[in-house]
């Protein structure tokens, strides 16, 4: 019997997952393997990559290597040998990054340097490396960017983060012109404020005042994990293949107040 048609399906299709260990990252690895997709996951804690492979479904048939993805000779490795033992990639979710809030007039020059080099560096040379021949799949694919809203609005202590988030929405437009003529759309993905175990610990998710005011700037209230996994699986999918170079905010309706 012939399967049923689906659009969103990533059954024979690779994705590598950057910051699998944990939040957003580690559900996109969950719903993207009840898509039928196999996963390269990587991050640099262990620990946290073990339970998310204890997650995700048919979890031998999936890659995971705990690895500093600033070791960018370590990472050229890894994606190598998990070419030879999963497929070649058809698409790419870069979702590691690091967050913090800090005033403008206390962050030194460390500390800036420091963001750029994870939340930028690190997802361009992954995708550079995801991108060369013999690593990519020769059907081509699909690079999504983690960026935020914080990279298209502003807000207090918030300059250093959100000039690395707007530097990949500048980054994903000119690699969905230069990647095109290998068959791969790059884009870019903006989330609202999540609800993940870290930001839930944080004091103001903790202030029943401070929270409601956060809710209240997003028309549908916070988001979960699986409202980005989904949309992930969307620009992942063959459902999307006439989308390149584009921002797709998942946010609850932040952007638009």
């Amino acid at each position: 019997m012939e399967k049923p048609f689906n659009p969103f399906s990533l059954e024979g299709k690779v994705v590598v997952i950057s910051g699998a260990a944990s939040g957003i990252a580690r559900q996109c690895a969950i719903n993207c393997s009840k898509m039928g997709a196999r996963l390269i996951l990587l991050d640099l804690n262990e620990v946290g990559l073990k339970e998310t492979m204890g997650m995700v479904e048919r979890p031998e048939e999936h890659y995971w290597a705990s690895v500093n993805l600033l070791d960018y000779e370590k990472v050229s490795e890894i994606i190598k040998d998990a070419v030879l033992k999963v497929g070649r990639i058809n698409g790419l979710l870069n979702c590691a990054g690091i967050s913090t809030t800090n005033l403008f007039k206390l962050t030194k020059p460390e500390e800036l340097d420091k963001f750029f080099h994870v939340n930028v560096y690190t997802g361009y040379f992954l995708a550079q490396e995801c991108t060369k021949m013999g690593n990519l799949s020769k059907e081509g694919g699909s690079v999504v960017f983690f960026s935020s809203v914080a990279g298209s609005f502003g807000e207090v202590g918030k300059s250093t983060y959100g000039m690395t988030k707007a530097a990949l929405l500048n980054l994903a437009k000119h690699l969905a012109c230069e990647l095109a003529r290998k068959k791969v759309r790059v884009n870019s993905i903006s989330p609202g404020a999540i609800c993940t175990p870290i930001n839930m610990n944080l004091p103001h998710m903790k202030d029943p005042e401070k929270r409601a005011a956060l809710e209240a700037q997003h028309l549908l209230g916070l988001g979960e994990t699986s409202d980005i996994a989904n949309a992930c699986i969307y620009l992942l999918s063959d459902a999307s293949r006439w989308v390149t170079g584009t921002n797709l905010f998942v946010d609850g309706g932040f952007s638009v107040r």
